[in-house]
């Protein structure tokens, strides 16, 4: 059976009331009929399922109805929030979400209408004032643009239906005022690159009229009632002109200072009077003057250079005359220049043989100083890039001059005597033991370096014509060779003094012989300036048992009879201040580089 258990109105009593009436009318009829009570049962089952649905229906019809108001209010109020976002009005809230909305949809849809409507008004008002605006942007943007385009995304860009704010007008009338001033500098720096190009024109010769009428019309200002065009393609021509001028400038100007200093060359050789060069003077003030600051007109015109390129002709036939005693003194430069970095010049253009093909006829001169000139270039390029190894050999020889020292020094038995200037000596020993050490680590890293500039240059680097790493490694043998020699004589000496020890404890010392504390008497030594004893340079024989160390000076001395060897063994102490830092260490860090104690007296 049906219940209703909540409170009814007075049409759902009387509706109630009816339904109660019928059933009691429908089970009437069943028990006229003789309904058994299953089937009475049954039947009421069927008429709550029928009921059921229809009030299902009901229901299902009423949830649509409110979903498509809902709905219909929602979209309302999604279009005044877009409305009121484009016009820039974020802090009004939504009519829906105040205090005194209606209560039912149909009221909400109702009262949210009108606003819709007339925020449309609104929006196109707003609308018409940014479209006058953007008009006025549009034009200036099509002056600066030189109307040749205009760029159709502008109005997709400034015409946002989605953002009218007052915000954004207050942008637009920013953004005009900001084209007003464009328009104006524009028209400020196409006058300056004007004036620019002229001032380049006037420097190089060139025609300024034809040179500005190329980029525009307009730039020549011959015609009154064309305005001066401002805009991008007319900035971008004038700029890449000033660019390319200034490039033509510096072309001129550095073809101008080869030309001059072929001048110059040409009047140091040839003893050019004062008077010849005065009608050349304007080229040293041009030459004198930065790039920038030459603004004299002409001053780099193809005459100019056209004059001092036919006076350079002129004395270059001149020179002709002079030739020989030209090449000469190149050549002469040459030697030096490969002197002093150990290199062998060509022997092609040595000095007799260059002198006698010259004399003969047999080759141009021209020729020839053009050879030497080429020799020249090369052999500086070669000195440059052997600077660092020729300053490690330097080094390195000499760290050898203060081995040969310091061999001297030990043999000394007088060096730790008290007397004057033996503590300087000393000292020198200590530094001396210091660089000795470390000579193998200077030999590795300057065949190292040695092997990579061959690698790099592809081609052996010859020190006075013999190859620097066969020099190094015969030197690395030879060393060897000497320690060996050393260390032999060490243990022979050790096991001499045992046995004279063995004999001494067997049969009795003999008093040694008495120690001369002279240092008058003692062969291979000097006195220095300050009272000092300093070993003089010692040469070995060829007979010595100790092999001879061979550095770059003997196989120079040996192998290579052009150069002679200037420098020879200092017997002097080095000064150490100036050597490298990292030729350098401690004394104290050095192990075994304590000096032999004083023999006990």
């Amino acid at each position: 059976m049906l219940a209703f258990g909540s409170p009814c109105s007075s049409s759902e009593r009387t509706s109630i009331s009816s339904c109660n009436a019928m059933l009691r009318e429908l089970q009437q009829l069943w028990a006229d009929i003789g309904e058994t009570e299953a089937d009475k049962d049954r039947m009421l089952l069927e008429l709550e399922k029928e009921c059921l649905e229809v009030y299902r229906r009901k229901v299902d019809e009423a949830a649509n109805s409110k979903a498509r108001l809902h709905q219909s209010v929602a979209a309302k109020e999604a279009e005044i929030a877009t409305l009121m976002a484009s016009l820039g009005q974020m802090n009004v809230s939504s009519p829906v979400q105040s205090e005194k909305k209606p209560s039912s949809l149909k009221e909400q849809l109702a009262y949210v209408t009108p606003l819709v409507e007339d925020l449309k008004l609104r929006k196109e008002e707003r609308f018409k004032q940014f479209a006058d605006i953007n008009a006025q942007i549009e034009k200036i943007t099509g002056e600066i643009l030189g109307y040749s385009h205009i760029i159709n995304s502008v109005n997709s860009m400034n015409l946002d239906e989605q953002d009218l704010s007052l915000r954004k007008l207050t942008e637009y009338q920013s953004h005009l005022r900001n084209l007003q001033k464009e328009k104006s500098e524009r028209l400020k720096k196409v006058l300056e690159f004007v004036n620019e190009v002229h001032s380049l024109c006037g420097v190089l010769g060139l025609d300024f009229g034809k040179t500005v009428s190329e980029i525009h019309p307009s730039l020549q200002g011959t015609s009154l009632e064309q305005s001066t065009n401002i805009s991008d393609t007319t900035l971008e021509g004038l700029e890449q002109t000033i660019l390319r001028l200034k490039t033509e400038r510096k072309v001129r100007l550095q073809k101008l200072k080869d030309v001059a200093a072929s001048l110059f060359e040409l009047w140091n050789l040839m003893d050019t009077t004062k008077e010849e060069q005065v009608k050349f003077s304007r080229i040293n003030f041009i030459l004198g003057s930065a790039e920038s600051d030459i603004v004299e007109p002409g001053a780099l015109s193809l005459d100019v250079i056209q004059q001092i390129t036919a006076e350079v002709e002129r004395l270059n036939t001149l020179k002709a005359s002079r030739m020989k005693e030209l090449v000469m003194k190149r050549r002469q430069e040459l030697e030096d220049i490969c002197c002093r970095t150990h290199i062998q010049p060509d022997p092609s253009t040595a000095a007799d043989k260059a002198k006698a093909m010259i004399d003969s006829g047999l080759l141009d001169p021209c020729e020839l100083l053009a050879n030497i000139e080429t020799q020249i270039n090369k052999a500086t390029e070669e000195a440059f890039s052997r600077k660092e190894i020729m300053d490690r050999i330097e080094r390195w020889l000499c760290a050898c001059e203060e081995e040969n020292w310091l061999e001297d020094y030990n043999r000394d038995e007088t060096r730790y005597s008290a007397g004057r200037g033996a503590h300087i000596n000393l000292k020198r020993a200590e530094r001396a033991r210091v660089m000795v050490n470390k000579i193998p680590v200077m030999v590795d890293n300057l065949i190292s370096k040695t092997l990579a500039w061959e690698d790099e240059k592809k081609k052996l680097f010859l020190y006075d014509g013999v190859r620097l790493a066969s020099i190094l490694e015969d030197y690395k043998r030879t060393r060897q060779q000497k320690e060996e020699e050393k260390k032999r004589a060490r243990d022979q000496k050790k096991l001499q003094d045992m046995l004279l020890a063995e004999k001494e404890a067997r049969f009795g010392s003999k008093p040694s012989p008495r120690r001369s504390n002279s240092f008058r008497k003692v062969n291979g030594y000097h006195a220095n300036g300050n009272g000092s004893v300093t070993p003089s340079p010692r040469r070995n024989s060829i007979g010595c048992a100790t092999p001879e160390l061979l550095t770059p000076r003997s196989y120079s001395g040996r192998q290579n009879g052009y150069f002679k060897e200037t420098r020879r063994l200092s017997t002097a102490p080095l000064n150490f201040v100036a050597i490298p830092k990292e030729d350098t260490m401690s004394f104290s860090s050095v192990c075994g580089s304590e000096p032999e104690s004083p023999p006990q007296t």
